[in-house]
């Protein structure tokens, strides 16, 4: 809508509209990060508790199943039928009615020991080792200070009471009873039910019991070993966190014994997701209400700002009635009738210099041309009066006519280009060969006296064709090149002109060079404004003015490529399409016929 040479630049109201979802934007973002630090600071510590609390959790169990342990064994220990069979004194008998003992307790783990401590019969739920069970239980039954017992790949906790004969006091020792119950995947269970917790015991890298499934738990197997001690961690199990904490259990049990408890991470993210879901959709609706209500304030606050812009660029493109807005707000209103104002003063100011321009123009122009009418009619005058005398001979008279026609052609040229100046920006654009154009051009400036003892040459023979008014391009051209004469007559060397056509996709270009002195110091900066010349004896200064004019009318330039003493280049380049809106004339148009 706006043009500006420096770039198009943002409108106001997207400005506007970046701004608020930059600010709704970030604030989500931020409000995200801050809810996701606060709630997993939150999780943690709600999960650290529940791991506090399943730790506290086994070990009321473990006290409380160990005192029912004692009790029972106690009971055990009471039965006179058990000090019998331990007085017979035979392992076969006592290891037999053993078990009737064992399913009696209904414990896991049920044993007998002499009065030296060595095992005499021993049975485990489950456990299809005897000997081996045997082997491990007579190995800790003699330290009173454990209480747990690993054999193979399964975990007791146990209690040992001796049996005597009559009192404790004054009795016989008759042997140990020993009695447990395993701690397994149901008693972990126990542990974790309360917190919704996972839980295992770990002795030395092996898992002896857990209530994690096989995958899960061979993955735990694989870095136990790097769990610390009475501390909180975080581990990663596959694609599910946990909150893990270890307590070590090694004083019952004689050997390196920990429980590890953990806590999920699944619901704290399930809930954060939705959280963060819920919060990205609420600020959606935000960006999407906000960015309506900021739409329609940017059009009552913008929508006046672009009128008033508009009439800037208008008034900048020469129309000063584009209607300015009335509305807006008051900074607006104000801006549109400073602005109204400065268009009026403007608009006389510039009615004032147009009229002391054109004054000085006409001076300019009417100094100009009287000096060289004067010049041509004076010829015309003194020859014409000579040509009266009857005595001249026929050479000489032939020799005062070619002078009067001289002065004639010049005064029709210097007519030709005021005419052609004033029609510009009028250019009837129809497809001409350039090659024929420059052709014809050099062959009319070879015929004019300035042109006497320079050499004029055509370097390029290639054709381009291009869309351009013939005429005025034809008086362009030969312009440039009559001014690339005069320059090199001034020359004490060599005089020559030559012309050079080249040509793109888009654009065709024809390049004078001459072997005169360099376009002189004093005019470089004002060399295509009218009537502007320097060291020339006649010459309205229209030439290079009007070569400029017209390529300017075909979409191009006319630029001094290079100057110095010895040589100067001109370039004239125009489109060779018709721009958008230019003036096309389907006809051609009849070439130039310039008088020589």
């Amino acid at each position: 809508m706006f043009n500006n040479k420096q770039g198009p630049g943002i409108r106001t109201r997207v400005l506007l509209l970046i701004s608020l979802v930059l600010i709704i934007a970030g604030t989500t973002a931020s409000s995200l990060l801050i809810v996701r630090s606060r709630l997993q600071q939150h999780v943690q510590k709600t999960l650290a508790a529940d791991l506090r609390h399943s730790v506290e959790t086994f070990q009321d169990l473990e006290a409380h199943r160990r005192s029912a342990l004692e009790q029972e064994i106690s009971l055990l220990a009471s039965l006179p039928s058990l000090k019998a069979l331990m007085t017979t004194s035979d392992v076969r008998t006592i290891a037999d009615d053993a078990v009737d003992f064992w399913k009696t307790s209904g414990n896991d783990l049920f044993a007998l020991a002499d009065a030296n401590s060595r095992i005499l019969s021993a049975n485990a739920q489950g456990e299809g080792n005897a000997g081996r069970l045997k082997s491990d239980l007579q190995a800790v039954i003699a330290d009173p200070s454990r209480h747990y017992l690993l054999s193979g790949s399964r975990l007791y906790e146990y209690s040992v009471r001796p049996l005597y004969f009559g009192s404790a006091a004054t009795g016989t020792l008759l042997g140990y009873v020993v009695s447990g119950y395993a701690v397994d995947h149901r008693l972990l269970q126990e542990v974790g039910r309360g917190a919704g917790a996972e839980a295992a015991f770990v002795t030395g890298k092996d898992i002896v019991a857990s209530t994690l499934p096989n995958g899960k738990r061979d993955l735990l197997q694989g870095m136990v070993g790097s769990l610390r001690e009475n501390s909180q961690e975080i581990v990663s199990l596959g694609s599910e966190r946990y909150l893990a904490t270890t307590k070590d259990m090694t004083n019952g049990a004689g050997a390196a014994l920990r429980l590890v408890v953990m806590k999920s991470f699944d619901e704290a993210d399930r809930t954060e997701r939705e959280i963060n879901r819920l919060v990205f959709l609420v600020s959606l609706l935000a960006i999407a209400i906000g960015s309506l209500f900021m739409l329609l304030l940017a059009r009552m606050v913008t929508r006046p700002l672009e009128l008033l812009a508009t009439g800037v660029q208008a008034f900048g493109e020469g129309d000063p009635k584009y209607q300015l807005p009335s509305g807006g707000t008051q900074e607006v209103r104000y801006l549109s009738r400073v602005f109204a104002e400065m268009r009026d003063e403007i608009q006389k100011k510039n009615r004032a210099l147009v009229e002391s321009e054109r004054l000085a123009t006409i001076g300019r122009m009417a100094s100009s041309v009287s000096h060289d009418l004067r010049h041509y009619l004076a010829a015309v005058y003194a020859n014409a009066e000579f040509l009266a005398s009857p005595a001249l001979p026929a050479s000489e008279r032939a020799e005062l006519f070619n002078e009067i026609r001289l002065a004639v052609n010049g005064t029709t040229d210097m007519l030709d280009s005021l005419l052609l100046f004033g029609r510009t920006g009028a250019a009837q654009r129809v497809p001409t060969s350039m090659i024929a154009l420059v052709n014809r051009a050099v062959a009319l400036v070879r015929t004019h006296p300035d042109a006497d003892m320079v050499t004029v040459r055509v370097e390029s023979k290639a054709d381009v064709t291009a869309a351009i008014d013939t005429r005025q391009m034809e008086r362009a051209i030969y312009n440039l090149l009559l001014n690339g004469c005069q320059s090199a007559r001034q020359s004490s060397g060599r005089r020559e002109v030559s012309v050079a056509l080249n040509s793109d996709e888009t654009t065709a270009s024809v390049t004078i060079t001459d072997t005169g002195l360099g376009v002189a110091e004093g005019i470089r900066e004002n060399l295509f404004d009218p009537f502007v010349s320097l060291g020339k004896q006649k010459g309205t200064g229209l030439g290079l003015t009007l070569a400029s004019s017209v390529a300017r009318e075909h979409d191009g330039s006319v630029e001094v490529v290079s100057s110095r003493p010895g040589e100067a280049v001109f370039r004239l380049t125009v489109s060779r399409v018709v721009a958008s809106g230019a003036k096309h004339n389907a006809a051609t148009a009849p070439s130039a016929q310039l008088t020589s």
